[in-house]
């Protein structure tokens, strides 16, 4: 497919809302801590963290997992770099990207620093501590081809309701198949079909209690 930018609307409180799936790129409460709660707590981090960790990511969207990841990584007192995959179909513009940055904590410069070395068009991004890498493109295209493994997958698309195509049997299973030995998997949704696309690709799933007003996430650890 060919990359194409974001759509977005912004609603009160100055939330952006992709227009393509009608879905807010975060928490209308507090996005930051729903992300620590869902993707750092769903994975075991940062309990699990060691040199070399690698966390892969579907959905980009305005980079705030990447930026409560990267935080957290510093304050746990790693020197090498948090090795970071995300991919995202529809990249944000920096003017967007900015809107939604001014709803975030500015976890100590890291927010500021993500938006200078933003780029539209992905690839590597340089930034210090973190070895980050957005792929563009449809993740049923692109990460099949991926050569990495990851030890952590934050699953971010847009609700399942929304943008099934993100949450399908066989992309599931591409990212069993990009999980490191024991590594895990963790997304804020406790979807029927997501769960059992999971397990069908050989994840031991859990649903457990969710952030909010969630009942449920979906928490999954590859044997």
């Amino acid at each position: 497919m060919q990359n194409q930018t974001a759509q977005i609307e912004w609603r009160e409180g100055g939330v952006p809302v992709s227009t393509q799936f009608d879905d807010p790129y975060f928490s209308l409460e507090d996005g930051a801590a729903e992300t620590a709660f869902v993707f750092l707590g769903g994975n075991d981090l940062p309990a699990r963290f060691a040199p070399g960790f690698h966390i892969a990511e579907l959905g980009f969207g305005t980079g705030l997992n990447v930026l409560v990841a990267w935080d957290a990584w510093a304050r746990a007192g790693l020197e090498t770099p948090l090795q970071f995959t995300s991919f995202e179909a529809y990249p944000m513009s920096r003017d967007d990207m900015a809107r939604a940055h001014a709803q975030f904590p500015s976890f100590d410069g890291k927010r500021d620093a993500l938006l200078a070395a933003w780029r539209e068009d992905g690839g590597v991004i340089a930034l210090d501590g973190i070895a980050l890498e957005v792929v563009l493109g449809d993740a049923r295209e692109t990460l099949p081809d991926w050569q990495g493994s990851a030890d952590a997958w934050f699953l971010d698309g847009f609700s399942p309701a929304k943008n099934p195509e993100l949450w399908s049997p066989e992309l599931m299973a591409a990212v069993a198949r990009h999980t490191a030995p024991n590594g895990t998997a963790a997304t804020y949704t406790a979807a029927g079909f997501v769960r059992r696309g999971l397990a069908d690709a050989g994840f031991a799933v859990t649903r457990s209690t969710g952030y909010g007003r969630k009942r449920h996430m979906t928490r999954a650890v590859l044997p």
